[in-house]
């Protein structure tokens, strides 16, 4: 997870990163399916990689069921190796063969994935865009699915020129699911960005109620350090570190608890 507050908050920016429609489908593109895919394949074993090359070598002339087929195993090849951004290529490429909302639902996932574990490049920004895009297709299928409004949303806090607008639509979730843990964790996030500690601090105790993670709780433990409650912040960030798998983030945190502590 790395030392999360020497970096922007995951997830969350202050300079306009992109257009303020939520839809980019009109955009000229940065980055094709095959660039993506040729960038996550450079260091990989050249037997995995080369698995992938033979099946995307298969896609020139295939339609209809046969390429879906195909483009299925790609995601699936992805998937295992945890390269979220060709996976998202793959996905859009689905839905746009066949467009299904889980196809235009499982693209905006892959592509937020890849974007959230990437720091503040021209990659990270386009990836941030498609997924916004994808979010905004599966929201036209079906306007009732929470899992792609809370994609749109937090894409669009994270995309936009008006954050607020991503914001209104991830309110609305947590009205109709007070637990979703996807809503609630960006809302939380976007309000230490914005420094309102106080709000921060219900949506990671709602988080933590739901999913408990290390991170969540360092979160936790940061908004109750702003507002002033050492002790809490403390067992937070107790909490915090026995969940922790980074030996560097157990470190940062033991030196938290240290300065709290005097």
């Amino acid at each position: 997870m790395g030392l999360l507050l020497a970096q922007p908050i995951k997830g969350l920016v202050t300079e306009p990163q992109a257009e303020e429609t939520a839809s980019s489908g009109g955009a000229m593109r940065m980055f094709t399916m095959e660039d993506v895919s040729a960038m996550s394949k450079q260091g990989m074993n050249p037997t995995l990689a080369d698995e992938i090359s033979k099946l995307e070598g298969q896609l020139a002339g295939s339609e209809g069921e046969d390429r879906l087929a195909i483009l299925e195993q790609i995601a699936q090849k992805w998937d295992d190796l945890a390269k979220f951004a060709p996976q998202g290529f793959v996905y859009e490429e689905m839905a746009k063969t066949n467009p299904k909302f889980e196809y235009w639902l499982q693209a905006g996932d892959a592509y937020r994935k890849a974007y959230t574990n990437l720091q503040d490049t021209v990659l990270a920004r386009e990836l941030n865009r498609l997924a916004m895009d994808s979010y905004q297709q599966a929201v036209d299928l079906d306007g009732s699915s929470l899992a792609a409004k809370t994609g749109l949303g937090a894409t669009m806090v994270t995309g936009t020129n008006n954050p607020m607008a991503g914001i209104a639509i991830l309110r609305e979730v947590v009205a109709i699911d007070p637990k979703n843990l996807e809503a609630n964790k960006t809302l939380g996030l976007f309000s230490m960005q914005s420094r309102q500690f106080d709000r921060a601090v219900e949506r990671f105790l709602t988080v933590i109620e739901i999913k408990p993670d290390a991170e969540s709780y360092f979160y936790l433990a940061t908004s109750y350090e702003n507002i002033g409650l050492k002790n809490e912040a403390i067992a937070a960030f107790q909490k915090s570190k026995e969940m922790a798998a980074d030996p560097t983030l157990s470190q940062f945190i033991e030196r938290r608890i240290e300065e709290l502590s005097k």
